[in-house]
């Protein structure tokens, strides 16, 4: 495993590789096969090597939403990394997944007994997630300006 491999990683330095790459596990899964499901335990935080993971929510009542689309040097799970009890969206394999995961717990412990390390790695991930929302955000609106056209 190489986690440098994985833009989020990306020059962090092999001190701090030294430190991650102990607590990630290799994962694979089938095209089509569930890999978080909203509503159920938070335990991991994936990063794709290749394959497309397609994350949708579902509200109680109505149909399922796409978010976003997790392709290679992605990350998804991040209720794990945060701490939330459960997932809050799903994520299905729409292409045969190759990835690897870390228990949130663990890297949270690390970050809490390495705070230099946590730091670097937090601005890292944060910065994927934001921008992971700005296209949230917009397909969000279209989903409303559609909503709204179509309005008597």
């Amino acid at each position: 495993m190489n986690l440098e491999s994985f833009p989020v990683f990306k020059e962090i330095g092999s001190g701090y590789i030294a430190l991650l790459e102990p607590l990630f596990e290799r994962f694979t899964c089938p095209e089509g096969e569930i890999v978080i499901t909203q509503g159920k335990p938070a335990d991991y935080l994936y990063l794709v090597e290749s394959g497309n993971v397609e994350i949708f929510y579902k509200p109680y009542d109505d149909d399922a939403i796409t978010v976003t689309h997790v392709g290679a040097g992605g990350l998804f799970g991040w209720s794990a990394l945060v701490g939330g009890p459960d997932y809050t969206s799903s994520g299905i394999a729409i292409e045969a997944l190759d990835a690897v995961r870390i228990k949130g717990s663990d890297l949270r412990k690390l970050c809490q007994d390495n705070p230099q390390v946590g730091g670097e790695v937090l601005e890292r991930l944060a910065s994927v997630v934001s921008k992971r929302w700005m296209n949230a955000h917009e397909q969000i609106k279209a989903i409303l300006e559609n909503g709204l056209k179509s309005s008597p």
